[in-house]
């Protein structure tokens, strides 16, 4: 009767202390499994056993895409210098200080160890790794440059999430801004204006009308301060919770976004300069050009762009050029399908497509410092309209005492 292998323990690292030959105190962790095989191995070595420990696995924290974007350099570069793949996943592990990424890293370790191929690993973990970073890995594992494509998906990372920090730097600093003015408003209109028209009301003279309008709006916040706070709270969260959701009101919002005065453009060159690169790093690792577009329109971040890849894809699989397939779609500047039609017709598509998108990634640059010293005279002139219109509307009836004493 044949009988079923037994299965090997679950490794995990135990961290150890103990004295050497010397009777010096030593510590460290090993992978192992179990704290026997700890104990056996460190006196096979000369070391006397004081305690061993599982490793606890903290817990909090959340994995970004900012924490892949790392790990992915660092992958890479062990793996450039000839480390083994399951050991750079331990030293990684051990260099974060994020605990979820730990556990993450020694999940896809276990699978991995267990005969699992690296994007397979990867797979399982779909909030953290797209289909783009996996079909490049898998891409990777088969033509034996796995390596060189973690590079290049951490380039990509890079450049992406350098893109994102700048449009997030651009809006942070006028909705902030904004957000402390409609407090410190809202401040003013419900304790300092009451307390205005008191002393104002024991005068017994007539008020004028910038001074009566403000008294009436303050006088409407005090009533229905609860009502206005959750009318904008409430409606803020319904808003971005429908925009999460909704497929219609994603495509409707991102139509919306890139045809906004001012930001608009700068929203339409960042997702250009994602599409491009995108595109040219699926393609420069030996991605084909039709399932490389399957992972392009999502990666842009926009439906818009998503819509038009779509249709791009369905016109190259029927036989048409990327050129006049991204024509047809009525998106993209004309700098891009010149760059495209120059890739196609040299044979050098993704460095066409990288120029494109570092282009792109300039103009983003230039657009955001421009925005940004745009934005501070513009919040001044806006603060001070409704501040200061506050404040002299208050000031008004004293002038007008002043006058007649």
């Amino acid at each position: 009767m044949a009988t079923a292998p037994a299965k090997k323990p679950q490794e995990a690292v135990y961290e150890w202390e103990g004295k050497d030959r010397s009777g010096k105190l030593v510590k460290g962790e090993m992978r192992a499994g179990g704290e026997a095989v700890v104990g056996a191995t460190l006196r096979r070595q000369g070391i006397l056993v004081q305690k061993v420990k599982k490793r606890r696995m903290g817990s909090g924290g959340r994995v970004q895409q900012k924490d892949v974007a790392i790990l992915t350099r660092q992958l890479a570069t062990m793996m450039k210098a000839g480390v083994p793949l399951l050991q750079s996943f331990d030293i990684v592990a051990r260099g974060s200080t994020n605990p979820a990424v730990t556990k993450l890293l020694n999940d896809i370790r276990a699978d991995v160890e267990t005969g699992s191929s690296l994007s397979t690993a990867f797979r399982k973990h779909p909030m953290h790794f797209d289909a783009l970073y996996c079909n490049l890995v898998e891409a990777g594992e088969q033509a034996g440059i796995l390596e060189q494509l973690l590079d290049r998906l951490a380039v990509y990372q890079e450049k992406t999430i350098a893109i994102k920090q700048k449009i997030k730097s651009a809006l942070t600093y006028p909705i902030a801004v904004l957000s402390v003015a409609f407090v410190v408003v809202a401040v003013i209109m419900i304790w300092v204006v009451p307390a205005f028209k008191e002393v104002f009301t024991s005068f017994g003279a007539d008020l004028p009308a910038p001074t009566l309008a403000v008294m009436a709006m303050s006088e409407f916040f005090v009533s229905y301060w609860w009502a206005i706070f959750g009318s904008i709270g409430g409606g803020l969260y319904f808003f971005f919770q429908s925009w999460k959701r909704s497929e219609k009101m994603q495509k409707t919002m991102d139509r919306l976004l890139l045809k906004i005065p001012v930001f608009g453009p700068l929203l339409f060159k960042s997702a250009t300069a994602r599409w491009t690169r995108t595109l040219s790093t699926m393609f420069a690792a030996g991605v084909p050009l039709v399932e490389a577009l399957d992972s392009v329109g999502g990666a842009a971040g926009n439906a818009i762009f998503a819509e038009a890849t779509e249709q791009i894809q369905r016109d190259v699989t029927t036989g048409t050029s990327l050129t006049n397939a991204m024509q047809a779609a009525n998106l993209f500047p004309v700098m891009v399908m010149q760059m495209t039609a120059i890739g196609e017709e040299s044979g050098a598509l993704d460095q066409m497509l990288g120029k494109a998108a570092d282009f792109y990634e300039e103009e983003v640059d230039e657009a955001v410092k421009a925005l940004s010293s745009l934005m501070e005279p513009f919040i001044i002139v806006i603060l001070g309209t409704i501040i200061g219109g506050i404040v002299v509307a208050m000031y008004l009836p004293i002038f007008k005492i002043g006058q007649v004493v």
